[in-house]
């Protein structure tokens, strides 16, 4: 065991956050994301939801400064009414971290997004539209 780091980070996560480099950018996903599809290194949080754990990896993770930080998948246009009340939270959290906002991408280009990840953490989400992406910054 390790002091100051929250018990949600398993050593597989710090192990992936350790090796990330600057511009690397990891998955956070809900439980019905194609992780295992999408991801070439693909982590299990099941016991988790993201803004728990989004808010776990920030304080171990700085944000780019060079680049958009975060990154969202957008409704489909079937979906285009749909009140989506966990981007707010998404939005509180990175706000702690960064200035900018969050960048929408339609739900293919949020794929293929993701399968340039470094890795992809599937948590037990069940909330909508609950994927961000987070790009990893420099430790000054």
């Amino acid at each position: 065991m390790l002091k100051g780091i929250n018990k949600i980070i398993t050593p597989d996560l710090l192990y992936v956050l350790a090796q990330m480099g600057h511009g690397d950018e990891i998955v956070i996903s809900d439980g019905n994301f194609p992780g295992e599809t999408m991801g070439k290194r693909t982590l299990r949080a099941d016991g988790s939801d993201v803004p728990e754990l989004l808010s776990a990896v920030l304080e171990l993770f700085p944000l780019d400064t060079y680049a958009p930080p975060v990154y969202l998948m957008d409704k489909t246009a079937q979906d285009k009414d749909l009140y989506v009340p966990i981007w707010e939270e998404y939005r509180r959290i990175t706000a702690q971290y960064t200035d900018a906002e969050p960048v929408f991408l339609e739900r293919f280009e949020f794929y293929e997004r993701a399968k340039n990840a470094f890795a992809v953490v599937v948590t037990g989400e069940s909330a909508i539209y609950a994927n961000i992406i987070i790009k990893k910054g420099v430790v000054k």
